[in-house]
């Protein structure tokens, strides 16, 4: 298996060093006994309350591209104190990765209070897909009652997700504004065929044109 090693001290005073080149060894030391291939070491002098660490994105983005599947910490404060250790473990669980620490000299176990809160952030998450899919579900629904039709107004329906800025459908996007839907009931509509698009890309789009229509009228 491939594994991350993660090493995190405070601050930046030269007496953390020691600590910092310690956990290092030692979770390089805990890879061999597992045979874990490391294929990064990351090392950071931040406070753990502070989300935003370019170590953690580096992590997240490794596991992400399915380029390791372990993780190595000395203990789970290592990784983060308070919501940002939760929310860490959070995005750990979701993208399937084993976690060992030196810890528990294995596989790291949360404690029974850090599980239940996972736990009712997953639940959370879950619900607030479930509404996401409503809005575009209501969207769509409202759009083809004022006789939109996708098998008409969508030639390129089954191209990849993420489009381009100039790949947003802007007739459709006036058609629907005229039509008395509200940029977010267009957003979650186009969001249904696949537009990665938010109401308020919809509602600058539909501005500009707006402005430039506004523009030819004047000359």
């Amino acid at each position: 298996m491939n594994a991350i090693i993660y090493c995190r001290v405070s601050t930046e005073k030269e007496e953390q060093e020691p600590s910092l080149k310690r956990q290092k060894q030692e979770l390089i030391e805990l890879a061999r006994h597992y045979q874990f291939h490391i294929v990064d070491i990351i090392e950071e002098r931040y406070s753990g309350y502070e989300l935003e660490r370019e170590g953690i994105f580096q992590m997240l983005d490794l596991f992400a591209n399915q380029q390791a599947d372990v993780l190595l910490i000395q203990d789970e404060t290592r990784l983060g104190r308070g919501n940002s250790k939760i929310a860490i473990f959070h995005q750990l669980h979701k993208l399937g990765v084993k976690v060992y620490s030196l810890n528990h000299n294995g596989e790291h176990q949360l404690s029974e209070s850090d599980s239940m809160v996972l736990e009712i952030v997953s639940v959370v998450e879950e619900y607030q897909r479930k509404i996401h899919n409503m809005k575009i579900k209501r969207g769509m629904k409202k759009a083809m009652e004022k006789g939109y039709n996708p098998s008409k107004n969508f030639k390129d329906i089954n191209r990849s997700p993420g489009r381009t800025r100039s790949d947003l459908p802007m007739d459709e996007i006036i058609r629907l504004r005229n039509n008395n839907l509200t940029f977010e009931e267009i957003a979650a509509t186009l969001r249904g065929f696949g537009y990665s698009v938010s109401r308020a890309t919809i509602h600058r789009r539909y501005r500009e044109y707006v402005s430039l229509e506004s523009q030819d009228l004047k000359r």
